[in-house]
This record gives structure tokens, sequence and C-alpha cells, in this order.
């Protein structure tokens, strides 16, 4: 990994949404951004090479995931993520902290950490705030997460407040990791991760005094960067707006904001609107690989059959390779065929959607245009949707 500093500016402001450049060890991300996930270090359908030419910039990684699989002094043996899988980006790997969560009857969390048993072989493990770190810095990620406690909802004010201290304690001993390991040893494989950031992920559930002080005791331990966790875990959308309008305004001004999880469409676009700059979430993907199209009309199930000789597009207002080749009824044909291609031109089609929307909001920002793009948007997805 390069040691060239982590850094972030902001460059335009429009309201509360802001335009920046978040500068990493592998290159510069253009914020607000949306990281496409790759949970295995590959995003699922399509290739490295379709992601940079539909811009993407940056790419998130799953910890928990390639820590039991391949492993991730196997990884670092390699020369780290990016060489091993072959992608020169910024990559931001997640702490582990939500898929520990999914697990749900598989793990125990104590002060010590998480213990869980693996989904793949029911393997135990121990994840701890320093194993995080230590996992993150083999891969050499250019942005690493703090290890979080993440609690479902509904959940009481006393659960979440044990789990949102538990999640500071535990962002005080990884952040005093991460600190000691530059250029150190881990597992018998030296690694530099001089040029890594931190992040720090604030809880509270939906509890807007716990979010507070998550904030300010988070924001206290000093980390490059800070996240807001614990959201789209099943709160109406509503009380989630609510508490991001309450949570951003806590987190420093001049370093990057990031909303773990969320993403639908207009999702991203009110959270913009109230001050996040990164976003990840595997719904473009998921969602491609069983048959659902994001569109500027509306989402488009592929598979219904009132496009069995729709020869439009699946977006008349898209550029991407697949708006641009293929009409709906193939479409449709290759998912009820079960061919791979199906899986591979919706992927396409849907981070195209996504990271386009992204472009087009900082260009709104850069022109003090924000709000009359955000009415805008929202007035297109009240018109009727095809077939959400």
């Amino acid at each position: 990994m390069s040691d060239t500093p982590f850094s972030f500016r902001v460059t335009h402001t429009d309201g509360l949404a802001r335009r920046g450049t978040m500068t990493t060890a592998h290159g510069t991300v253009e914020t607000p951004a949306f990281m496409p996930v790759g949970t295995q270090g590959a995003v699922k359908a399509i290739t490295h090479r379709d992601l940079e030419s539909l811009g993407a910039e940056i790419m998130l990684a799953n910890t928990y995931h390639l820590y039991l699989r391949p492993g991730d002094a196997l990884i670092a043996r390699q020369g780290g993520l990016h060489r091993f899988a072959g992608w020169s980006r910024p990559i931001l790997t997640d702490s582990g902290g939500y898929q520990v969560f999914s697990l749900a009857s598989r793990r125990t969390i104590t002060e010590e950490g998480a213990r869980f048993r693996s989904h793949l072989d029911g393997s135990a493990h121990l994840l701890t705030p320093e194993k995080a770190a230590d996992i993150q810095a083999h891969l050499g990620s250019d942005i690493a997460m703090a290890l979080d406690e993440c609690v479902a909802h509904p959940c009481g004010v006393r659960e979440a407040a044990d789990a949102t201290a538990r999640t500071l304690r535990w962002a005080r001993r990884g952040r005093d990791r991460v600190l000691a390991l530059r250029a150190r040893t881990v597992d018998g494989v030296t690694i530099s991760n001089d040029g890594q950031a931190q992040f720090g992920i604030v809880q509270g559930s939906v509890y807007p005094e716990l979010r507070k002080e998550s904030a300010s005791e988070t924001v206290a331990v000093g980390f490059e960067g800070y996240a807001i966790g614990g959201l789209s875990v099943g709160e109406p959308t509503g009380v989630m707006y609510d508490i991001v309008s309450q949570t951003a305004p806590c987190l420093p001004a001049h370093q990057p904001r990031y909303l773990m999880g969320t993403g639908m469409p207009e999702d991203l676009v009110e959270s913009v609107a109230r001050g996040i700059d990164l976003f990840d979430c595997v719904l473009p993907t998921r969602n491609a690989r069983n048959g659902q199209l994001f569109t500027t009309e509306g989402r488009l199930n592929i598979k219904n059959a009132r496009y069995a000789e729709d020869a439009r597009p699946p977006d008349p207002a898209c550029a991407c390779y697949t708006c641009r080749t293929f009409s709906r009824a193939y479409l449709r044909h290759l998912f009820l065929a079960g061919e791979i291609g199906a899986a591979t031109l919706n992927t396409l089609h849907n981070l195209n959607f996504y990271l386009d929307t992204m472009r087009r909001i900082r260009d709104a920002i850069a022109f003090g245009r924000f709000e009359r793009f955000r009415l805008a948007f929202h007035q297109s997805l009240s018109r009727q949707a095809l077939d959400s």
C-alpha cells in the first residue's frame, strides 16, 4: 500500500448537500459516491472491467467473508486485496460486524468480541476489535471500518444503549490497534497500512439521544471518517431519515460521512440532502439477479409476461450497454431461460442507474441546483411505476 495520506475536501455545498473529493492510497473518489458491494472481492455477475467502464471509483469488500475464505493472511501473501483481486482503485472493507449480527443464533456478543460459527463449516471463531483491524490491515484496504455491534429493529432503549456503549469501547480498542499496526508483522506476514484510513461507526438504533452521544464520543476517538450504522434493519423509512437528519450534523464537516447499507435510489437522494457522502447497498446487484431493473420510469420486473414481445429497451433514457443493445423481450427470455447473461446484463444496467444518479447529484450540487434535482427525482418516482 502507498503511504499517500488519506484526505477529504468539500468542494461545493448546496443546502446540507455536499460535493467533495476523497483522496486515498489508490486514487480519488468524487463524492457523494455509491460503492458497489464486492462481497468476495468481486461484484457478483460482472467483471472489474465492467465496473471501470461504468465509472465506479470505489468498491466495498467484506471482511467477514474474506477472513473465512480464502483467508486474510493468504491475501496478504499475495500482495493485498488490490493485487489479489486485480482492482487498482480504492477499496473500503467493512469490519464484519453486520455479518456477525446477521448470524443470529450462531453468535454470542461479549466485551471481548463476537464469538460465532462459520456459515461455511460451523467452525468457531472470535472476532475482536483488534482482530478486525488485523484482518483489514492484511487486506490492505484504503478504508477500514471499526468493529461495531448492530442491533435489530425494534429493540428497547436499554439494549440499544448497551450495544452503543460497547461499540464505543470497541472503537477505542480498534483505533489503538490500527495505530499500532503501522508497518508491523501480523501472523508472520509483514504489512504496511500507513495509507489506510479508519472510520468509526455511530450506533444508537432509533433513539436520537443515543445517536448524539455515540456521535460525540466516537468523534472524540479521532478517526479519519465516520459512518452511521444500525439503520436499514427494519425501521420505517421516515424514521431512518429522521435519524440521519439528527446524526449527520453531529459529525465533523471536514470529514466524510458514510451511511451504511442504505440504498433505494430515493434514499440516496434524501440522505445526500441530509449531508451524507458515501453509500453502499446490495440492492442494485441483488435485485438485478432476481430480474428487477431500476429505471427512470419506475422499477421493472423483467420476468413479467407483458414484456414477452416488448421491443423497447429496459429504460429509453439510459445509455448503458444493456439499454443500447437489448430489448425487454430478449432480457425476459434470458432470465426465464436461466442464462448467466441475464444476471450480467441486468446488473450492468442497475449499477449504471445508481452510478449515473450519483453523477447527476454531484453535478446538481456543483451548479447549485440540487433542490431542483431532488424535486424532479421525486416527481418521476411519483408516476405510476411499471411493476413495483
